[in-house]
């Protein structure tokens, strides 16, 4: 992990988001190792605050911008110039709700696989036996911010052979978990996230891959393997990765309850 800058250039930081950081612990690590292995320095922090999406988006607008004033005050504080995430959600809250919640927000937001994709085309990576694989878009990323080479680009970059499922990129069918559906209507969820597994099975694809940590928990089940794209990277890079067992997080109530606070 990078260490504080100081004579006035700021820091860079990598900021999970509430699931990854409090569930989805594995892929966290991953997203870890994986700067580290490409040189990215950058710090964490230990009293950040969950970025609001979940609040903006359940009607407290004026809850969400005191958030959002509280994180920059934070984020000021540490010298922040520049923040990573790997969550969807928070990627767009900060770097496109943020802008208009806080008149003087000038933090640069970058989405991680934008960081991970320039860093691989600056190395020579060794690609690995060729896999097909299928890949998930997030609405979150998709659809609100426009977001759907890069992850292609770098499952293309590692050697794997992206399968496209019949409803892709623009046309994603959602996974069913975001905006608290799962919570609140868990029969409609459940149908929603059923048609997405036929669609992936039908590519006969060995894997499922998304980038999203609330679509990886919700699209995890026993007929097609599903990897958040952290596992992915990080196995091709050789690194130790590691992989949140969704079935033990869903056999407790933090499960349940991590899917709340982050949908």
């Amino acid at each position: 992990m990078g260490v504080f800058s100081f004579l006035g250039k700021g820091n860079i930081l990598y900021y999970p988001g509430c699931l990854s950081k409090y569930v989805l612990k594995a892929e966290t690590e991953n997203y870890k190792k994986i700067l580290n292995k490409l040189g990215v320095d950058f710090i964490m922090l230990p009293n950040e605050l969950c970025c609001g999406s979940p609040v903006r988006n359940a009607g407290y607008e004026v809850e969400a911008r005191k958030l959002a004033r509280k994180n920059f005050d934070i984020f000021k504080e540490h010298n922040i110039k520049k923040i990573i995430t790997n969550c969807p959600a928070c990627f767009k809250t900060l770097g496109f709700d943020y802008k208009e919640m806080l008149s003087d927000w000038n933090i640069e937001v970058e989405y991680i696989l934008t960081t991970i994709l320039r860093e691989l085309k600056e190395k020579q990576i060794k690609k690995r036996t060729i896999k097909k694989i299928t890949y998930h878009d997030p609405c979150h990323l998709g659809r609100h911010v426009g977001m759907y080479e890069e992850p292609r680009q770098i499952l293309s970059l590692l050697g794997y052979e992206i399968v496209e499922m019949i409803h892709n990129k623009e046309e994603a069918l959602c996974c069913g978990a975001g905006a608290g559906l799962r919570v609140n209507n868990p029969k409609l969820a459940s149908k929603i996230v059923e048609n997405r597994i036929k669609e992936a099975v039908k590519t006969k694809s060995e894997k499922l891959i998304t980038s999203c940590p609330l679509c990886f928990s919700h699209l995890s089940n026993d007929n097609i393997e599903v990897e958040e794209l952290s596992y992915t990277i990080a196995d091709a890079l050789a690194l130790k990765a590691e992989k949140t067992d969704i079935q033990k997080i869903s056999d407790k109530s933090s499960g349940s309850s991590a899917q709340e606070v982050c949908s």
